[in-house]
Formats: structure tokens, sequence, C-alpha cells
């Protein structure tokens, strides 16, 4: 007589006889992911030796499919990481299912209850709510607690036991100010994100570090912090505000800030860089392009994407990842929308 595995099923005696615990029986009859191979064919084993009829779900699981929840897609930078995360899911075998937020959308819980029921073998989030200081993050950990390998990209919650990888935020407004400065540049802003999220903080922190001797205290450089939308229209604002400061130079949160505040001089009279220099971050897609080029401070996406998804996949396996946060070196790229302090 075969038995239904979800019809009165023992996970006591499944769980004795593969010499595993009864919370991984339950991940397998579910068909969640977080188990290895061979732990899974013992279980398989050990229900078959039992008489109990594998459940549809463990048969049929989306094996090979890894989800991605990213940002909406106006802002160059990310469909330049899900490319970069997709071609490299790819060459390890696994597909990719592409979950893009926008306004008025899909939610980051309901994008999750989806990839979840779909049974994917893990999810990236990029710049998600995991860099959200006031975001709830039991949303993670509750994954992590069902077995679900998750990594996490640019952004760092250190309750949450998982692998981090981000941009060094810190180091790249180092570059940038050390850059502006040895042009003579005294009076510089910064223009960033809403304050409450990760990268945004440490920014800021970093530029009050290096820029409170120059200005003359903390208070003098917290005034020429101005936290805004990461977009256009964001960077537009926050620059008009610092060149009615008096501010020469500016470095911004993103590409897209860069180019607002680009505008924003423009629509002053002054002309960049001869006026007003600026700094993104970033180095978006075709950026170079722009007029002027924009000089500005390069992610290593590919760096970072190459590492989270060798990490994710190990966990996959079934391997013990270490749950912490790489942090991954910038690089400067000099172009057109910076020079000398006009006399």
């Amino acid at each position: 007589m075969v038995r239904h595995a979800l019809d009165g099923v023992r996970l006591a005696d499944i769980a004795e006889l593969a010499k595993v615990s009864e919370a991984t029986v339950s991940r397998v009859l579910n068909g969640r992911p977080g188990v290895a191979a061979t732990t899974r064919q013992s279980v398989h084993a050990a229900m078959d030796r039992l008489g109990y009829e594998r459940p549809p779900r463990s048969r049929q699981r989306s094996a090979g499919l890894i989800g991605l929840i990213i940002p909406e897609l106006d802002n160059p930078i990310f469909p330049a990481f899900a490319q970069v995360i997709d071609r490299t899911l790819v060459l390890r075998g696994y597909r990719s299912v592409l979950c893009t937020q926008a306004p008025g959308g899909a939610t980051e819980d309901e994008f999750i209850e989806t990839l979840t029921a779909r049974g994917v073998s893990g999810i990236v989030f990029v710049s998600g709510l995991h860099a959200d200081t006031t975001a709830d993050h039991d949303r993670y950990r509750r994954l992590i607690d069902e077995g679900v390998p998750v990594v996490f990209v640019n952004g760092y919650a250190p309750e949450v036991n998982a692998p981090f990888f981000s941009d060094d935020d810190g180091a790249a407004v180092d570059l940038a100010i050390t850059h502006l400065r040895e042009l003579g540049h005294e009076r510089i802003g910064l223009a960033v994100g809403p304050n409450r999220f990760v990268p945004a903080q440490r920014k800021t922190e970093q530029f009050r570090r290096m820029m409170a001797p120059v200005l003359g205290g903390e208070a003098e450089a917290d005034s020429l912090i101005v936290h805004s939308l990461f977009s256009v229209e964001g960077g537009h604002s926050a620059a008009w505000a610092l060149m009615e400061q008096g501010c020469t130079a500016v470095v911004c949160g993103s590409d897209l800030m860069a180019l607002g505040a680009i505008r924003a001089a423009r629509r002053r009279g002054l002309e960049v860089p001869r006026d007003f220099s600026v700094v993104g971050y970033d180095d978006s897609p075709l950026i170079a392009f722009t007029d002027p080029p924009l000089t500005t401070i390069q992610q290593k996406v590919s760096a970072m994407v190459t590492e989270a998804v060798r990490t994710l996949l190990d966990e996959v396996a079934g391997a013990e990842v270490p749950t912490e946060e790489y942090l991954f070196q910038p690089e400067l790229v000099v172009r057109g929308s910076t020079a000398a302090r006009p006399s």
C-alpha cells in the first residue's frame, strides 16, 4: 500500500531513517531550497522505504530558477545589475526570474510570496528594503528560517543572518572629495538620497568626516549636505540649494542626480565644469556620452554580482556560507564634468 506523504506523514519516522532533522524533512516535503542534493536524496529514499509517495511539489520543484528583486528600471544602474546577474546565472546553469518594483506596483513582500510559491532555488535582493533602516527586516529572517537561500546587494541589515555585498560608500566619497580638493575646491556639497538608507548614511558620515576640518566644524559640513530623491529632479533641487550656499562643486549619490545638478547649474547661467564641478556615482551605462561626459564613481558591479551569485549557489547546494558584509572598492572615473575651482 502506498501512502501519500502529505496525508498523515510521520516526520519523525522519515527523519530517523534518513538520519536528518524533522525540519529538514519538512523542507524536502514542501520543496523548499536550502537542502543539499545528497540530503534530499536520503529523505526521498527513506520515504520510498517507508511506503510514502513523494509529494508533487517535491517532484516538480522549480530547480534552476533564481528570483531577482530589483528597484524600478528608470535608473540605468539597475538594468546593468540585472543584466550581469542574469548572465552570471546562465553561465552556472540557472535562470533568473526578474521582479522589478515601481510606484503603485507589486511590493517586495508580494514578490517574495510569488517567488517562494514558485519554489525558486534562491533570491537575490538588490537595493531593497534591506537598505532601509526604518523597514521591518523580519521578512528576511522568515525566509532564512524557512531555508530559502538569499543574498543582498547594496545595503546592510546587521540583524539579518545572511551574506551582504556592497559598494564601499565611504571610499566613494573619499575618492570624490579628494579629487575635488586637488582641483582647489573648498565649498563642496553632498547631494544624496533619503537618510534612512544605509548607502546615504555612509556617504554622509564620510563627507562629514572629511569636510568638517576644511569648513570649520561638523555643523558647517552638515549645512552642505542635502537629502533628496535619487533622481534627476532630486539632483536638480539639491544642487540648486547648494549653489545658493556658495558651493563650487557637488558630489552626488547617483548619476541621475548628477545630471540634475548639471541642469540646475545651467539654469543659473553657469557652465559645467568651468563654473561648477559635478561628480556622479554609479558609472551607469552611456553616462560617458553625456554633455559634458560625467566624472563619476564607478561601482564594481561585475565583481559584486559574481561573488554574490557564487555565494548564493553555494548556499543552494547546501554549503555553509559566511554571513557577513563584503565591501567592494569603487573607482574614480575622471571625465569632463570636473575642473579647477573658478577664481
